[in-house]
């Protein structure tokens, strides 16, 4: 197991209370974490996965691990970071700040907040193909952020709909 907990990373595409889905079939419990640049968390998720490829006695294309550069990514906020995608079967624990257990309804973890998350790097090497994977352990609130996506989404359109009293 080689166990890896990534501090103050910021939170994206998160599915932590539910199943992520895709075209209408159920996934797994994930979410992609983005790891800046300047630290160095990287130099730390490299030796994990070097070890694990090791104890594995198989080799992964790159293009097959859980980290990539954000820098090749469309999506906002990936430029500079780190992209990591950790997912799981079983549902992660979520906390708090303050170790309290964090439910959907308390609408505190979103995409653009930071987080640690504990995650444990995982070889896989069958039918399915090889690749350096991820399991989600666990994330933790740290702070709020930016939200990603939300460059239009509160906008006050109230003005933009007719008065239907007036139809």
């Amino acid at each position: 197991m080689s166990k890896i907990m990534l501090k103050n990373v910021r939170l994206s595409f998160p599915s932590l209370f539910e199943r992520a889905s895709f075209n209408g079939i159920e996934g797994k419990y994930e979410a992609t974490f983005l790891i800046s640049k300047d630290g160095n968390t990287k130099a730390k998720i490299d030796a994990a996965i070097a070890e694990a490829l090791k104890l594995a006695k198989v080799k992964v294309d790159p293009s097959n691990f859980c980290i990539k550069d954000g820098d090749n990514s469309d999506y906002e906020g990936y430029a500079d970071n780190w992209s990591f995608k950790a997912s799981r079967d079983r549902r992660p624990a979520v906390i708090d700040s303050d170790k309290s257990p964090l439910t959907k309804d308390d609408n505190k973890l979103y995409a653009g907040c930071y987080v640690n998350a504990v995650v444990d790097i995982w070889i896989q090497n069958n039918s399915y193909g090889k690749r350096v994977n991820s399991n989600l352990l666990g994330v933790q609130f740290v702070k709020d952020g930016s939200p990603f996506g939300a460059g239009g989404g509160n906008e006050d359109v109230t003005d933009d709909f007719d008065d239907l009293d007036d139809l």
